[in-house]
């Protein structure tokens, strides 16, 4: 390490917790790098709900006093945690004010995870209301993206993801329930991965959105990633190994009808395809059939899980912000009219893994997004019908596999033309994580994508290791 570089703000979590664990650096000055930084530019992307300043302090002082560091797989890290997710000691504020709960007296499972293998929790970081929309705002801040300011990070883990690509922290927890994830990590560069169901606790209100919702990991390399994931799952982290030859389909189709990915997605996702070629891989155009009846019925369960957080929660709905109590309206709708059914959910997760057995598919490719980040602006102030309108045009690819259940990734493929990130999505059937993430590797070994966002983070040189 050279005496001239003095801050570990931009290190990858792996390097970090290296060196920790080597005793070459501590976790006290790796999370006081961090939280300087965090207090110095966060109010350009309004990431964080809270910051644990002094919290994270004392606790990373207690990762630097324990006698064995070898078995601390995030040792010192600093992560953020999404604010839907219970910090003890914090209220879980779902994204508002007038959602938020009351002050945690446990941790979620996933932060106790993540504190276990060594990480420190810095903060928490902004969600929409309720985490409804891929879009991050409400009547205290904007979320923006770190790539350009005036677009949004996505959502609704899009505090998180603006976290991570302006390097205000280098991994960051969110979770998925129709691409909560993928869809801001498309939106800031960044690789972002939602296990298959099952592969992480879940336990999130309404029955985890009827079983549509994982928590997962954004991160800036997919070897972060790879270790996020292991501690979030309970797994032994270990070093990813090239996956076998691989039979992917390739697939621009939509799953919504009348939206189509644009050229640069499409471009983006010719371009995976010939490099997981040159890996070594077969790619075939193919795919899945998409009903009609799925969209009807994800439409469906997304107004519903609405209704049922607020019923079972308790929340005033009167306090709720104009497009999240027209959300709630729509799902008691279809939920008394019996249109949310565990039936259609099992049907078509029977339906996608016949169709990769059928085909002998191990992985399909498609585009992250549709279409560039919109605009970042206060949608939660505008008609239900704009926030609408805004995710389902730019963000379709990601949802049919929350309702399947299938683990997906998405991976930065450069940049478009307007300066803004695109990137492609992975699918694999239950149980690929692993084999995903090794695609991912590659893709990334063979064109590596910027680890955070032009210009960020805005300090000196960081520390090689």
């Amino acid at each position: 390490m050279s005496d001239e570089l003095s801050t570990w703000v931009g290190a990858t979590a792996r390097d970090i917790a290296r060196v920790v664990r080597r005793g070459d650096a501590s976790a006290t000055q790796v999370v006081a790098d961090h939280l300087d930084y965090i207090q110095a530019h966060d109010a350009v992307v309004n990431a964080f709900r809270v910051v644990r300043a002094a919290a994270a302090a004392t606790e990373a002082e207690a990762v630097d006093q324990q006698e064995d560091l070898a078995n601390l797989p995030l040792a010192g890290v600093p992560v953020a945690v999404k604010e839907n997710t219970a910090v003890a000691g914090l209220p879980t504020w779902y994204g508002s004010t007038s959602a938020r709960a009351a002050v945690a007296e446990a941790d979620h499972e996933v932060v106790r995870r993540l504190r276990g293998a060594g990480a420190v929790v810095v903060g928490t970081t902004r969600m929409p209301e309720l985490g409804l929309w891929a879009l991050t705002d409400d009547d205290t801040a904007i979320t923006r993206n770190p790539w350009r300011t005036d677009r949004t990070p996505g959502g609704s883990s899009g505090g998180a993801a603006a976290a991570v690509a302006a390097g205000l922290v280098p991994i960051a927890h969110g979770n998925d329930g129709l691409g909560s994830i993928r869809i801001p990590a498309a939106c800031c560069g960044l690789l972002g991965i939602k296990p298959g169901r099952g592969v992480v606790p879940a336990n999130m209100p309404v029955e985890d959105w009827f079983g549509l919702t994982e928590h997962g990991i954004l991160a800036t390399t997919v070897a972060d990633a790879a270790i996020g994931l292991a501690v979030l799952a309970g797994w032994t982290p270990a070093r990813l190994a090239e996956p076998g030859r691989l039979r992917i389909a390739v697939s621009a189709r939509s799953p919504v009808q009348g939206v189509r990915a644009d050229k640069p997605a499409r471009d983006a996702l010719r371009s995976a395809a010939k490099l997981v070629v040159g890996a070594g891989h077969d790619a075939v155009s193919a795919s899945p059939r998409y009903p009609m009846g799925l969209g009807l019925r994800g439409l469906a369960t997304w107004f519903a899980a609405a209704y049922r957080d607020v019923e079972e929660s308790g929340v005033d709905r009167a306090a709720l912000q104009p497009r999240t109590r027209r959300h709630i309206v729509l799902g008691e709708w279809t939920w008394r009219r019996g249109y949310v059914r565990e039936k259609d959910r099992t049907g078509w997760r029977a339906a996608c893994e016949a169709w990769f057995a059928n085909g002998k598919y191990d992985v399909l490719m498609t585009p992250a997004l549709a279409s560039t980040p919109p605009e970042a602006l206060d949608y939660h102030a505008r008609p239900w019908r704009a926030s609408f309108l805004t995710c389902l045009r730019f963000a379709p690819f990601a949802a049919p596999w929350n309702v399947a259940g299938f683990p997906s990734l998405v991976v930065p493929m450069g940049v478009r033309p307007d300066g803004l990130p695109v990137a492609v999505q992975l699918v694999g059937a239950p149980g690929s994580e692993l084999t995903l993430l090794g695609l991912a590797g590659q893709l990334e070994q063979a064109s590596p994508w910027l680890r955070h966002a032009p210009g960020w983070p805005r300090v000196g040189a960081t520390i090689s290791t």
